[in-house]
């Protein structure tokens, strides 16, 4: 009958709109960082039976309705910036802030740190993550962190840091030297600057002298160790000792071992065998390494790769404060809408969870990269292609409208 084509086409009409005002919604935001567009999903609607007088029978459709609105999942562009506060993710994964109550779940990583060194959106919403716990009550870095751990997905906090923070002096503890000292009879010096518990930084200076009467195979020298300020104007300890070569010029005996440095014992290590200090016809060469640190006072507080929060300091130290946590779902498209950016979890998505690595540890488990935001994953070439094929749907169900208005009017006029 002609009149269910009136609610055939009214239904194609009414779902039809409901597709461009989804994906009105998608165009409108084609330069809003993070976020994530939608798709339409139609479905027909039951079936009529249909008297057709042969034994399959037959059957008549009654419309079309929205099965359900799916969220794109392609990665937007990349986009870069001037902070590396800003944070966009390749791949899976959701940044997580402090909603009401409640987290809620952004790919939007335009952070920034407020008046009171909090990491916020845009709009003022806390960043959740890890803190390094590294910081005590008077501001100062307990130890130094390269890379945080990530905690459990019910103990993620905001990140909160101290405008003011310092980094404690570190006594150098060790001291490795390596390099060849030749197999002349000059004397050679190597040194090295030291921090010493003061803040201070002095130079260790060691003297090797061969010893005039030696003794085959192999070669002895006497090496005398020096703490002293930097313009050498006081010493404050002195240590000698011997070491021997064997006939290939590997360094087989060492006599010295530490030396005080104004109040820190500092451990001296030549190395062993070729790995360290040698005596071999060839070249003089010198390097060192020390541990140990100078004080110093924050800088700032900036965003690495791996999403890690560093305090940078005056001394040039840096140390990991804090990590931001990346957040995964069973079912990403099962996330609730809050807004154009930010979503909510649902029975649909599952609780949020973490990766793990090979060792059962919390992992973001996928790339964070800084400097750069994440664009909308919108392309207008598709919105506007979808929005044609929308629109010819629309004219076609309004012309089926009209043709069955015809029809009744015609079938109408021949009864009267």
């Amino acid at each position: 009958m002609a009149i269910q084509a009136f609610y055939t086409g009214i239904s194609g009409i009414q779902n039809s709109s409901l597709g461009i005002d989804v994906l009105s919604n998608n165009i409108a935001n084609l330069n809003t960082i993070g976020f994530r567009g939608y798709t339409t999903e139609f479905s027909s609607m039951f079936e009529d039976e249909i008297s057709t007088g042969t034994v399959s029978g037959g059957s008549i459709g009654s419309g079309v309705k929205v099965q359900t609105t799916s969220m794109m999942q392609d990665q937007g562009v990349l986009t870069l910036s001037e902070r590396s506060t800003d944070l966009a993710i390749l791949g899976e994964g959701w940044f997580g802030v402090l909603g009401e109550g409640e987290p809620i779940y952004t790919r939007d990583g335009a952070f920034g740190f407020d008046a009171n060194s909090d990491l916020v959106t845009s709009d003022g919403f806390y960043v959740l993550g890890t803190k390094g716990n590294n910081i005590s009550d008077d501001n100062v870095l307990i130890n130094k962190i390269d890379e945080l751990q990530l905690g459990d997905v019910g103990a993620q906090e905001k990140l909160r840091f101290p405008r003011t923070l310092s980094y404690p002096t570190v006594p150098t503890a060790e001291a490795k030297f390596l390099g060849n000292i030749g197999v002349g009879f000059e004397p050679v010096t190597m040194s090295t600057s030291v921090v010493d518990p003061q803040g201070n930084r002095n130079q260790l200076r060691l003297e090797f002298i061969k010893n005039p009467i030696q003794v085959v195979p192999g070669s002895q020298y006497s090496v005398t160790a020096m703490t002293q300020t930097a313009d050498a104007k006081t010493i404050y300890d002195t240590q000698v000792g011997t070491i021997e070569f064997d006939e290939a010029g590997a360094l087989s005996i060492n006599t010295l071992s530490n030396i005080n440095n104004n109040g820190a014992n500092i451990a001296i290590s030549l190395g062993k065998g070729f790995d360290g200090v040698v005596s071999v016809n060839l070249p003089l060469s010198a390097s060192s390494s020390v541990d140990g640190a100078v004080g110093g006072d924050l800088v700032g507080y900036s965003i690495n790769r791996n999403a890690e929060v560093m305090a940078t300091f005056t001394n040039g130290e840096q140390s990991s404060v804090g990590k931001i946590a990346v957040y995964h779902f069973q079912n990403e498209q099962g996330l609730d809408r809050v807004n154009g950016t930010r979503f909510r979890t649902s029975s649909n998505s599952g609780d949020a969870l973490f990766r793990k690595d090979s060792n059962g540890n919390n992992i973001n488990g996928t790339k964070v990269v800084n400097f750069s935001l994440e664009s909308s994953n919108i392309e207008l070439s598709y919105g506007l292609t979808e929005l044609i094929i929308l629109q010819r749907s629309f004219d076609a169900n309004s012309k089926s409208i009209t043709t069955a208005d015809e029809m009744m009017q015609k079938a109408l006029s021949m009864g009267s």
